[in-house]
């Protein structure tokens, strides 16, 4: 369960860098509503440490010895569904980015942003939403665009207008309270379009449901 207004965000920090996880511990312990609950080397004490204290957010590298980081993110959702993974990393490969998104990632950042981005980020997807860097985000609608290319048209999926233009709007990397004021709608309501979108799409995350809504030819992208 994601952590409520009034109680910190619980996190789990795993990376096999000592100097940076102590130092981003250390960091984020000075930020307000998160709380550090614990930290691992690789992906197996990550997922181990998951299982001992049902995090609220889960930060992994991708790149880490014994259990990688995409590995252990599919590991950790499929035990502690409730965890957001957020994954942090030196890595801008695009097919790291498409196979965490795949693994159940919500979102995924370069590890040269800024304290105030990681922490402002495990706030976003505590909160249940997606969250990739910019530069990311363009790198990912290429990789979904190539996989269009290949996609083939769904016959019976209904999206209403409304939520199409919801799905747009996901797609740009925009967060809920940007929706609701682009579309002059409150916040709730785009929770609620989001989540129908989700249930007909049969899919667990906002970034799933992009990537299906590209391949299958839903959003007009150029």
């Amino acid at each position: 369960m994601s952590a409520t207004s009034d109680e910190p965000v619980r996190v789990v920090v795993v990376d096999d860098q000592e100097l940076f996880r102590q130092g981003l511990v250390m960091l984020l312990g000075h930020e307000s509503g998160i709380e550090v609950i614990g930290e691992a080397s690789d992906g197996d004490e990550g997922l181990e440490l998951a299982l001992g204290s049902a995090p609220d957010v889960v930060l992994l590298d991708v790149r880490m010895p014994r259990r990688g980081g995409l590995e252990a993110c599919s590991a950790i959702k499929q035990s502690v569904p409730s965890a957001k993974i957020l994954m942090l990393t030196v890595s801008d490969e695009e097919a790291d980015l498409y196979e965490a998104v795949k693994s159940g990632a919500s979102g995924y950042l370069l590890k040269d942003s800024s304290i105030d981005q990681v922490a402002q980020a495990i706030r976003v997807v505590a909160d249940g939403q997606s969250l990739i860097s910019p530069a990311m985000a363009i790198k990912l609608i290429d990789e979904f665009k190539e996989l269009s290319r290949a996609g083939r048209s769904v016959s019976g999926l209904r999206l209403t207008d409304r939520e199409l233009d919801v799905l747009r709007l996901v797609a740009r990397g925009m967060n809920n309270r940007e929706i609701a004021k682009e579309l002059f709608i409150s916040e709730n309501t785009v929770k609620n379009h989001v989540r129908n979108i989700l249930e007909k799409l049969q899919l667990h995350s906002r970034m799933e449901a992009v990537m299906y809504a590209v391949r299958e030819k839903l959003l007009d992208l150029p």
